[in-house]
């Protein structure tokens, strides 16, 4: 056992609830360690321009964002790794955690911060112009698409709340959808049927999205009754069609709902072990932005310390 080591609080996952725990962990003389996961930085490093961050008045680039927050956490005392966590055993205290390199660590207190992945349809395309015309975030994105075609794809509230959100910006938002019918509840359709710069395509697939190199230009469409191939020029290309929360490693450890996002013991971030907290949007299927992913991770760094001061 002589190889394992021990934290104070060990945090699985970074992004901006990550590396706030972090820093006020850090702070808190809790002598923060984390594993950063797959994507360091999360979901923000596939994004270009970030201009809805406050303290940031000229915009800045996600990837640099998470730079500085990382800096930052650093600065006070974080270990930060470039790993990832393949298994966890929660059954008693101290609790236990194994990386992908086979390293076994102990922890008083965890805090998961691993996030949600976005669902793409995986078309020719979508990769490549990520975060140049390709989005799943309106509320991110929509600020850049203005007077330009747009398409969105999917069926459900997200996607007429995504469909509405850009026609302020867009001259048209093009609602893709596989069936003749959505999934949406009846206020949400409502709501976009009766917007008049959102035209519905039932039916239909994309197929591919065109760029010039730079920017999306164009996306293949095919009707699946009729069919019919066609191009359809297009600015951008919002993916609405849900999240999937990274919480596979806590399948029947950690209490989640139906789609997999973690519960929290509102207004806490407790999950419903006691010494393990949840925060951003690996337990938010609301909100999903940058600055309440942070809020989130001051929250579990302060429940955490108050946590592990109760039982000292």
């Amino acid at each position: 056992m002589s190889d394992v080591r021990h934290h104070r609080v060990y945090i699985i996952g970074s992004g901006p609830a990550g590396y706030t725990a972090a820093l006020y962990t850090a702070r808190a003389n809790l002598s923060p360690y984390m594993a950063t996961g797959i994507q360091p930085g999360g979901q923000l490093t596939t994004t270009t321009d970030v201009e809805n961050y406050p303290g940031f008045p000229d915009g800045v680039m996600g990837p640099d964002m998470m730079v500085l927050f990382e800096k930052q956490a650093v600065r006070f005392g974080l270990e930060v790794v470039y790993k990832m966590v393949d298994r966890v055993d929660f059954s008693s205290r101290p609790f236990r955690l194994w990386e992908d390199d086979g390293s076994e660590h102990t922890a008083d207190a965890v805090i998961i911060a691993t996030g949600a992945t976005a669902k793409y349809l995986g078309i020719p395309g979508e990769e490549e112009y990520l975060g140049r015309g390709v989005s799943a975030c309106a509320t991110c994105d929509g600020f850049f698409f203005r007077d330009v075609d747009l398409i969105v794809v999917g069926g459900g509230d997200t996607a007429m709340e995504e469909a509405n959100f850009l026609t302020r910006f867009a001259s048209k938002v093009y609602v893709v959808h596989r069936r003749e019918e959505l999934r949406a509840s009846k206020i949400m359709q409502e709501r976009a049927m009766a917007n008049d710069k959102i035209e519905f395509v039932w039916n239909t697939v994309v197929e591919e999205i065109h760029g010039d190199g730079d920017k999306v230009i164009a996306a293949t469409l095919h009707n699946s009754k009729t069919g019919e191939r066609y191009r359809q020029d297009i600015g951008g290309y919002f993916s609405a069609i849900g999240h999937k929360p990274n919480t596979d490693l806590f399948k029947d450890l950690l209490d989640m709902d139906d789609v997999g996002y973690l519960k929290v013991a509102s207004p806490s971030t407790n999950t419903n072990i006691e010494g393990v907290f949840a925060a951003g949007d690996v337990g938010d299927p609301i909100y999903r932005q940058a600055v309440t992913a942070a809020g989130m991770g001051c929250a579990a760094a302060m429940d955490a310390e108050r946590w592990l001061e109760a039982q000292d």
